[in-house]
C-alpha cells in the first residue's frame, strides 16, 4: 500500500514540475513582451497629445458643434467599446474590465438608456453570451495591437456617431500608469470632452476610474501649456473637427489598445509567478508526504525483517528442544 502511493506521489511530482517549467518559461515572456509593450505606449502618446492639442485650440473660440463637443446631458443611444484579451491565464484582468462594462450598461439601462457594444477580445464574448448581452461588434486581440485593430474597432462606432445615430460612445479599458500601478477606466470617447484650464482631454480626471482592488482613482489635472499668438484654420472649424475627430477617436483607441496590451502582459507575468511559487510549495509539500510514506514502508519492511527472524529463531529453537528430547529418550532405552 505505502510502495503504491510513494509511486503515486512520485508521478504527481514530476506532473507538478512540468507544470512549473511551464508557468516558468510565461512569465519570462510577459516580463519581455511588458518591457516592448512600455516602449511602444511611449511611442505613440506625442502623436495623441498633439491631435489633442489641435482639437482643443480648434474648439476653443466655441463655434464647434455641439454634437461633437462635449458632455450629453441624457444620451439615449449610447455605444460601449470593452477592451480585454484572447487569452486567460492573466488573473482579474479581464474579469475587472468586463464587470465594469457590465455594471455600466446596466446603470445606464435603468435611466432607459438603449445600448450597443463592441469588445476585442474573445474573453468578451463569452462573458456576455453567458449573461444574455447580445455583441454587436467583437474583434480578435493580438499581444501586440496595430493601428488597424484600432481602426476596425472605430468603424463600427464613429461613423454611426458622425450620422447621429449613437449620442455618446464610452470606452472601458486598463490604464497602463507604471509597471505597479493599472487602473480600470470607464472614460467617454465621443464627442469630444470640452477643454478647460486644467489642459486637454487626456489630461483632465475622468469620469470613472476602479483600481483592481475595486477603488476609484483619479487622475490629478496636470497644467496646460500657455499657447499665445493667433490660429487661423483652413478648412473652416466645423469641416476640421469633422476630419479630425476620427482620426482622434482612432488614435485614442490605439492608445487604449496598447495599454490594455501593456497590461495584460503584467497580469500574466504576476499570476505566471504566482503560479510558479504555489508550485514550488506544493512540490516542496509533496516531497515530504512522500518520504513519510517511504519512511512509513521503510519501517514496516523492517519489522517485517525482524518479526520473521524471531518466528525463525523460535522455530529453530523448538526443533533444536525436540531434538535433544529425542536423544535423551534414546540413551534411556
Amino acid at each position: 500500500m505505502a510502495g503504491g502511493q510513494e509511486r503515486l506521489l512520485r508521478r504527481r511530482i514530476r506532473t507538478v514540475e512540468s507544470t512549473k517549467k511551464i508557468t516558468r518559461a510565461m512569465e519570462l515572456i510577459a516580463a519581455s513582451q511588458m518591457v516592448r509593450a512600455q516602449g511602444r505606449i511611449a511611442g505613440s502618446r506625442p502623436y495623441v497629445r498633439g491631435i489633442e492639442r489641435v482639437l482643443a485650440d480648434v474648439v476653443a473660440d466655441g463655434t464647434a458643434p455641439e454634437r461633437l463637443v462635449g458632455s450629453p446631458e441624457s444620451p439615449e443611444r449610447v455605444a460601449v467599446v470593452a477592451i480585454v484579451s484572447d487569452r486567460g491565464l492573466c488573473g482579474g484582468y479581464n474579469a475587472f474590465v468586463l464587470r465594469a462594462a457590465d455594471r455600466v450598461m446596466r446603470t445606464g439601462e435603468q435611466a432607459g438608456r438603449s445600448y450597443e457594444l463592441t469588445t476585442a477580445g474573445k474573453k468578451a464574448i463569452g462573458y456576455f453570451r453567458f449573461r444574455g448581452r447580445r455583441v454587436d461588434h467583437s474583434i480578435t486581440m493580438s499581444d501586440r495591437p496595430t493601428y488597424e485593430h484600432a481602426r476596425a474597432i472605430a468603424a463600427t462606432v464613429v461613423p454611426q456617431f458622425v450620422a447621429g445615430e449613437l449620442d455618446l460612445v464610452q470606452l472601458v479599458s486598463t490604464r497602463f500608469m507604471s509597471a505597479g500601478t493599472q487602473t480600470v477606466e470607464v472614460r467617454q470617447l465621443l464627442p469630444l470632452e470640452l477643454p478647460d484650464e486644467s489642459g486637454p482631454p487626456s489630461r483632465r480626471p475622468r469620469a470613472a476610474a476602479t483600481s483592481e482592488g475595486g477603488a476609484e482613482v483619479h487622475e490629478e489635472p496636470a497644467g496646460r501649456e500657455k499657447r499665445e499668438g493667433f490660429f487661423e484654420y483652413e478648412p473652416l472649424p466645423e469641416e476640421l473637427l469633422a476630419l479630425l475627430v476620427p482620426r482622434y477617436a482612432e488614435a485614442a483607441l490605439y492608445q487604449a489598445l496598447l495599454e490594455a496590451s501593456a497590461s495584460e502582459h503584467v497580469a500574466r507575468q504576476r499570476a505566471m509567478a504566482a503560479a510558479t511559487d504555489n508550485a514550488d510549495e506544493l512540490i516542496k509539500n509533496l516531497r515530504r508526504v512522500m518520504n513519510r510514506a517511504r519512511q512509513d514502508a521503510i519501517t514496516t519492511e523492517i519489522m517485517e525483517i525482524v518479526g520473521g527472524a524471531e518466528a525463525l529463531r523460535q522455530a529453530a529453537g523448538t526443533e533444536i528442544a525436540a531434538m535433544q528430547e529425542d536423544y535423551e529418550v534414546e540413551e534411556t532405552a
